[in-house]
């Protein structure tokens, strides 16, 4: 791991901390790299399951680093950009994401790319994309997990979901207090934990079975939009600390 991504072993469970607090453990490219890497540790560890979440307890994870990616001038980001479990990189075990506080965009992207998810009661979920003209191809699953007029609803608004909406709409497992959200993720591991590891692997397979996400469709669908000269006007309003100027196209 590097300094903007922890691992650690509690038992049976492997805890991985993005630790950019001040940043509101924002993804850059050193977050990137350590997911990378913890994610390989973890498929080669004993561990049973993995809990993700976000250093402190205001964000688990605001997206991505919007300065750095002004500067980098992204368009669109190739495959290999972020681990994605699933699309990008195969992790046959159980993951959690212990959600301890804002999940925007790319955090989004990484609470619902887990298996599970426990919130902290102040919790907050938005693809906020459509804000700063970027894309998310990685939400073609969404509709499979929320019913499609909520999906609909996060993606073309850009407004957050409460953890107690979010429970209520099924994109969240538990909620519970701040102060209960590590023993909560924990408790909930240990659970998979003690189980027979192949019937815990067969049961996951089983009910992504019910899951064909046309992401190849999706990645075409927001090509043009990651192209587009909003896709960088997005990024440099916001490091510049002003509206965007949007052209629409």
């Amino acid at each position: 791991m590097n300094d903007a991504v922890r691992y650690e072993r509690r038992g049976p469970v492997a805890w991985v901390t993005i630790d950019r607090p001040d940043a509101r453990n924002a993804i850059n490219a050193a977050v990137r790299q350590g997911l990378f890497d913890a994610s390989a540790r973890f498929n080669t560890d004993d561990a049973a399951v993995l809990v993700l979440t976000g250093a402190g307890d205001v964000a688990f994870c605001a997206g991505a680093d919007l300065k750095e990616m002004s500067s980098i001038a992204l368009e669109v980001p190739p495959p290999d950009f972020l681990p994605v479990f699933g699309r990008t990189i195969t992790v046959e075990k159980l993951t959690i994401a212990a959600v301890n506080g804002v999940a925007y965009a790319g955090g989004f992207l990484l609470s619902q790319m887990c298996d599970l998810c426990v919130a902290a009661d102040h919790a907050r979920f938005a693809i906020t994309e459509v804000k700063v003209g970027r894309g998310a191809p990685w939400a073609a699953p969404l509709p499979w997990l929320v019913p499609p007029r909520i999906a609909m609803e996060l993606l073309v608004t850009g407004d957050p979901l409460s953890a107690a909406r979010a429970f209520d709409v099924g994109l969240v497992n538990r909620v519970v207090p701040m102060a209960q959200l590590h023993d909560a993720a924990q408790e909930l591991a240990e659970t998979i934990a003690a189980n027979a590891p192949l019937s815990v692997a067969a049961a996951k397979r089983t009910v992504y079975l019910g899951m064909r996400a046309p992401f190849a469709e999706a990645d075409d669908l927001w090509e043009a939009v990651y192209l587009s000269a909003d896709a960088q006007e997005g990024p440099r309003a916001f490091a510049e600390k002003r509206r965007p100027r949007w052209q629409g196209r």
